[in-house]
């Protein structure tokens, strides 16, 4: 009995390791098959560097993602929670110290009071907040047509689906099929949940020229981006993957041990019944 519960322990532990590759494929594969209905967004499964249980971040696309975010999605999107200096931090786009002090540098933030009571513009240093667009929410609203940008912070992990939906999002605009009114002031975007989106599409090939040899296409400012927005909601990813890839491998080995040792103390106790019936 104590062998078959060895076994089957070992046997749970390595469906754990095999479950997030297994969901994810069946994913795709459901997706494939079964496009969404009318009504429902439209979001399928994309492939990711970072995809558990040991995926890691791609330096240089966070790097062309914050290029993005800073062109394109820094218009109109706050994102309060990152400072300039997580830019190099390891795990992230790993800019350079000098290259974060340039990036900041280029915005100017406000400060004071000085000595006169008044409060002054600077150029912003690595630790400083990202700077927000709009100095409030009314402001914002106000150059949004009453919407507002939400903060893109965390954004991948407070929207279902995190960055499989940006990239959707991102290149789901398109014209509404017939039979659809989109309301005044409104874009039809397939992903978004009503498929109606108040922002307009803030993407299209060859908007930003990268500099690394990587096409300028929609997808892959929308693939890009989607990873920089995960690595801000998550940016201890990788060192949450190797911990537990490391908690797994020791609760493997820790397996194998007791099932050996166990399989040792019993067959010196089958040896001595063996023994002292002779």
């Amino acid at each position: 009995m104590r062998k078959s519960s060895c076994l089957m322990l070992f046997g749970a532990i390595l469906f754990a390791l095999a479950l997030p590759g297994a969901a994810l494929a069946e994913d795709a594969a459901g997706g494939a098959a079964q496009p969404p209905g009318h009504d429902e967004p439209e979001i399928a499964s994309q492939s990711w560097t970072f995809t558990p249980p040991f995926g890691t971040f791609d330096n240089a696309q966070l790097q062309r993602g914050f290029r993005v975010y800073k062109e394109v999605c820094s218009n109109c999107h706050s994102m309060r929670l990152l400072s300039y200096r997580n830019l190099g931090e390891p795990g992230g786009p790993e800019f350079s110290p000098k290259a974060v002090e340039v990036l900041a540098g280029q915005v100017q933030v406000s400060d004071g009071p000085n000595e006169k009571g008044e409060m002054f513009q600077r150029p912003a240093r690595p630790s400083d907040r990202f700077r927000s667009p709009f100095a409030n929410d009314q402001l914002a609203r106000l150059a949004n047509n009453g919407a507002l940008p939400p903060d893109l912070s965390v954004i991948a992990k407070a929207r279902e689906g995190g960055p499989d939906y940006i990239y959707a999002l991102l290149t789901g605009y398109r014209q509404p099929p017939a039979g659809f009114e989109v309301a005044q002031g409104m874009h039809y975007n397939a992903a978004f949940p009503g498929h109606q989106i108040a922002m307009p599409q803030p993407l299209s090939d060859g908007v930003i020229a990268y500099t690394d040899g990587t096409k300028p296409t929609l997808n892959n400012y929308a693939r890009d981006v989607a990873a920089y927005l995960m690595w801000a909601a998550e940016p201890k990813l990788e060192e949450r993957h190797r911990t537990g890839a490391r908690v797994m491998i020791f609760l493997i080995v820790f397996v194998v041990i007791m099932y050996l040792a166990k399989r040792m103390v019993w067959a010196r106790l089958h040896h001595r019944d063996a023994t002292d019936t002779a």
